[in-house]
């Protein structure tokens, strides 16, 4: 609000988001699923680890992180004498809710046998669980270092752990959560596409049901997408994933075509993660002014869950064995 109370708006509403991340010594984190004027202002923008990693790395005292809540936890459990504040803490994740810490917990007890290797789309608590966190991006190279023979649990989403057991005939006992958006795309819809561009590869989140994924060209993370937008042949790309992520496609590519695969009548807009879309350039401003919603996590849980995020980041650049790896 203005000092006559009128509600800030335009370029005045991004002249005081810069003043105050200055004045706050801020960075702005926006993930890819933001939208474009959101993604246009942040500091950095990219994938929730990536960001989170980023911020870390930053002198800043505060960390606006523009995404959803298990992201902003992650930043806190990675940069916890910095300020985390998230505009909408609202901004949940369906595959956080699938997965409550006192079930999974008694799920991981019925099997003490097995590894959890858990999705980072989960509660700082569901981490502190967990032996190994992977992301979209670093499974395969982790889920390659684990001997056959070892059992495995996978959670929260039962898409990504499908895809992971088909790809590398593993069999593993899958959490059945899903993201409400992924899970949103048609198949009948994807093909009616398909038809109107031939030829038009596509390029989706292994967060897609397998009848979504077995119509893909490539299947990767959000930056995995990006980098095949970057290099795939053609004129014409459809993009089975969250679609805010082609704004950064059209800035790369202007000359190149991205076209958001549909949901289910072809015209939802059930594709936009509604979590994501609580975080406005509003919010984002009056977090910054007031410095709240404030990402606080109990000591002893974050250097819980922070050890399951060492050894995901150990074990994707290849530091540590399985055999440095024990129950939690």
């Amino acid at each position: 609000m203005t000092a006559d109370n009128r509600p800030l708006a335009g370029d005045d509403l991004r002249a005081e988001i810069d003043r105050l991340r200055k004045e706050r010594n801020a960075v702005i984190l926006a993930h890819y699923y933001q939208t474009a004027d959101i993604q246009d202002l942040a500091d950095f923008v990219g994938d929730s680890l990536e960001l989170s990693r980023k911020a870390a790395d930053t002198d800043a005292d505060v960390i606006a992180f523009c995404g959803v809540k298990f992201m902003a936890d992650t930043a806190k459990i990675l940069s916890p004498e910095k300020i985390v504040i998230l505009p909408d803490m609202d901004a949940g994740c369906s595959l956080e809710d699938s997965c409550p810490p006192e079930k999974f917990k008694a799920f991981r007890e019925a099997h003490p046998d097995h590894i959890a290797l858990t999705y980072i789309n989960c509660s700082t608590e569901v981490k502190a669980l967990s032996d190994v966190i992977v992301t979209s991006s670093s499974a395969e190279t982790i889920l390659s270092q684990i001997p056959p023979e070892q059992p495995i649990i996978f959670g929260p989403d039962r898409h990504l752990g499908g895809y992971l057991s088909r790809k590398f005939n593993r069999p593993m006992l899958l959490w059945p959560g899903v993201c409400i958006v992924h899970e949103a795309f048609s198949e009948t819809e994807l093909l009616k596409l398909k038809a109107q561009h031939p030829g038009a590869p596509v390029a989706a989140h292994p967060e897609c049901p397998p009848v979504i994924i077995d119509h893909a060209d490539y299947v990767g993370s959000t930056s995995g997408i990006l980098q095949y937008a970057q290099t795939f042949q053609g004129d014409t790309l459809i993009v089975a994933t969250e679609p805010h992520i082609i704004h950064q496609m059209e800035k790369a590519l202007p000359q190149k075509r991205f076209i958001g695969a549909p949901g289910a009548d072809g015209n939802c807009s059930c594709n936009i993660c509604p979590y994501m879309a609580l975080n406005t350039m509003e919010k984002l401003y009056v977090a910054l002014r007031d410095l709240q919603p404030r990402i606080e996590i109990e000591e002893g849980l974050r250097l819980r869950a922070r050890r399951s995020l060492d050894r995901m980041l150990e074990m994707a650049s290849g530091t540590i064995g399985l055999g440095d790896l024990g129950p939690v």
